[in-house]
């Protein structure tokens, strides 16, 4: 039997094995990149250095 299971679907898998035995452990930045993925993780910090600028252009 061939497992055709993704690696990123076996990490959630055991992510959400270990949430369930141990739910202190769960949540956190790290947890949040991973569901952006890598664009949303792109745009999010792109969106934090155009706030930035926005702020120093009119409150400096």
């Amino acid at each position: 039997m061939v497992n055709k299971e993704t690696p990123e679907a076996r990490r959630e898998r055991l992510r959400q094995q270990e949430l369930k035995r141990n739910p202190a452990a769960g949540g956190g930045l790290h947890d949040l990149i991973g569901d952006f993925g890598w664009k949303g993780t792109g745009l999010l910090i792109l969106l934090i250095i155009v706030g930035i600028v926005i702020y120093l252009a009119f409150f400096n």
